[in-house]
């Protein structure tokens, strides 16, 4: 039975139930009687039904207590008992939906944003199409008050977008040319043409829709304990009553003592937590994969960052370009053709670099390979490049003159990442990347403190120079440079291996392998790239650290939700159950009692939904963000 139908039901039970009131009044005593038993034939019905098909399915469910009650009541002419059971079974049965979807409402209000129609310009002509004819490559049209139908670049125009649906930040992002949008976001302010690369439900945000869901349906280890109490529970009650029987021959009071157990509060206590807090960090632009992710989450106490992209904006820019026997603007070239290929922040940042001093870059490289936690190796015009760190130089055993080594460890103490670049095996130049610090950084790391991790290890590939001057702004435990993917790997391990509850948090690309190493893995959105969509049990779409600390404070707030639920359900049967054997509480009474129950766990669980992380950080770290708001590393 549906929602819809339950609620029909419920209604001409309620009026039924009402009638039999009036005739009460009236001393219509017979025809009080046939409405009484109609009303608990109309309602009985759907219960005893899925009773039965809970028979078949080898599973003792509630509703088969309730239905033996009811039977019970009826043949010993306990017509008014019957009946309120009925209706009140039904009653909470349609309160429990209509709040769980309320627990569900982040998501809907989700799906509501999907776009309908695109506006794409084929053969000259500007033509409005279903988001599902869009096709990859079209170039889709934009306009202000518009939602974008396609994830892609910009070709062309500007304009000011709300990104919520995505990141869960409602602060407007400029977009320009060449800067990615994502579907279901609006745009405020402007025109642009797109060109699509993600359409219909391989975009970003009809994944999110897709994840989100999945995440609500999977069983967290509560969830999944309490399923398989309630199916020995179920029958050890029917046995209990059985005995009551015998040992009261009170047939009224076996009936109430049947209803009365019945676990329906402490059956819902953890999904309706878990699907509230879920729907929570989707609605702040935190994506939770499932239950038992967030269980695990509240029990974390060490979390492993990665620097670049995770501690830093990952936006960062070439601060200066040395070149030794070649003209700068060469050197920028050649490198930048050979990490077009690059994923790497600091690969795309000297495209980009060139791009900015319009650098025509018109050549592929040729035998390129990406060397992870490294550089990268190609050939380009001819000419055999390597672009990378220290150990890349040091693996193809490539001299570093101490000229440009000493210029290398100037920049690194100013906190630039140096990027040694080799043509025909012979080091031709440096270039300098430097990134900020995000701003939220510390007062993120400070309210994770606050809320119970007991330490935090930076693990980077960058040199021991940017590293520590990020780690001591930060006031991180532990500060590891130069490493591999390999290395941050075996670091994870090991935390683990010494019995802490450790979480990574990368940007999904060369982090993949320590994020999946981790008890709970964390990946910067990026406005969802696929890796860490795929990897991380956690994704940040906004990529704000401030949203970690809030996942975190959240998960523990659910899990704690779950436990006063339960505690909740099972204090309020284990005192119905007593007031049942003293002879204190009766069939309807009681029944009336156990679905406020079950509301008031529904009701306490839904108080998620609006779960805000508030606790104030220490003086310590708010005065760092004072001092130097913006440090340039």
């Amino acid at each position: 039975m549906n929602a819809k139908q339950t609620v029909r039901v419920t209604a001409i039970s309620a009026i039924l139930l009402a009638a039999a009131i009036i005739m009460h009044i009236a001393g219509w005593h017979d025809a009080r009687q046939i409405t009484l038993v109609t009303s608990t034939l109309i309602a009985g019905t759907p219960i005893t039904i899925k009773s039965f098909k809970a028979i078949r399915m080898k599973a003792f469910s509630i509703e088969l207590l309730v239905t033996i009650a009811v039977v019970g009541a009826l043949f010993i002419g306990e017509y008014v008992e019957s009946a309120v059971v009925t209706f009140l079974f039904l009653f909470g049965a349609m309160l429990e939906i209509r709040t769980m979807e309320k627990t569900r409402s982040s998501l809907k209000a989700l799906t509501d944003l999907a776009p309908l129609e695109a506006r794409v310009m084929r053969d000259g002509e500007i033509l409005t199409v279903s988001v599902d004819n869009v096709e990859i490559g079209d170039q889709v049209i934009v306009r202000s008050g518009e939602k974008v139908p396609v994830d892609g670049p910009i070709i062309s125009g500007t304009a000011t977008l709300n990104e919520a649906a995505i990141t869960g930040e409602s602060v407007p992002a400029s977009k320009m040319l060449d800067d990615q949008v994502f579907s279901g976001t609006l745009v405020e302010h402007g025109y642009i043409e797109v060109i699509a690369v993600r359409v219909g439900n391989d975009t970003t945000f009809a994944r999110i829709i897709e994840l989100v869901e999945e995440a609500q349906e999977s069983k967290s280890k509560t969830e999944k304990f309490l399923e398989r109490f309630a199916t020995i529970y179920t029958p050890s009650i029917v046995l209990l009553s059985v005995l009551v029987y015998l040992l009261t021959r009170n047939i009224e009071m076996t009936l109430t003592f049947l209803v009365i157990a019945c676990p329906g509060a402490l059956v819902i206590s953890a999904p309706v937590s878990i699907v509230a807090g879920i729907g929570n960090g989707a609605r702040n632009g935190v994506l939770i994969k499932g239950g038992e992710v967030m269980e695990q989450l509240a029990k974390i106490d060490t979390i492993v960052f990665d620097k670049t992209g995770t501690l830093t904006r990952g936006r960062p820019e070439v601060t200066d370009v040395y070149g030794l026997g070649i003209e700068k603007e060469e050197l920028l070239r050649l490198t930048a053709e050979a990490e077009m290929i690059s994923e790497h922040h600091l690969g795309r940042t000297i495209v980009k670099e060139a791009k900015k001093r319009a650098i025509h870059l018109s050549n592929q490289p040729e035998d390129a390979e990406v060397v992870k936690g490294n550089g990268i190796m190609a050939t380009v015009e001819g000419k055999h490049l390597a672009v990378g760190n220290r150990k890349l130089m040091e693996d193809q055993k490539i001299p570093i003159p101490s000229e440009m080594e000493d210029y290398a460890s100037q920049r690194e103490k100013a906190g630039n990442t140096a990027i040694f670049v080799s043509i025909s095996r012979e080091i031709t130049g440096i270039i300098s990347v430097a990134d900020q610090i995000r701003p939220e950084a510390a007062e993120a790391l400070a309210k994770l403190r606050k809320n119970g991790i007991k330490q935090m290890i930076m693990l980077t590939g960058d040199n021991r120079h940017t590293a520590q001057l990020v780690g001591e702004h930060l006031g991180l435990d532990e500060i590891y440079a130069e490493l591999l993917p390999k290395d941050k790997v075996a670091a994870v391990q090991s935390l683990k291996e010494q019995g802490h509850r450790v979480a990574m948090a990368g940007d999904g690309i060369n982090d993949a392998p320590a994020i999946a190493t981790a008890d709970i893995g964390l990946a910067m959105g990026e406005g969802g790239t696929d890796i860490s969509m795929e990897t991380a049990d956690i994704v940040l779409m906004a990529d704000r650290l401030d949203q970690f600390s809030h996942a975190y404070a959240l998960a523990k707030a659910t899990v704690q939700n779950m436990k006063q639920n339960t505690f909740f359900a099972v204090g309020t049967v284990f005192l119905l159950l007593l007031g049942v054997l003293l002879g204190k509480v009766f069939l309807a009474s009681g029944m009336l009692v156990h679905e406020v129950s079950v509301l008031l766990v529904i009701l306490n669980a839904i108080r998620l939904i609006r779960y805000t992380n508030d606790k104030p950080s220490n003086q310590k770290q708010s005065e760092v963000i004072s001092d130097e708001p913006r440090i340039t590393l």
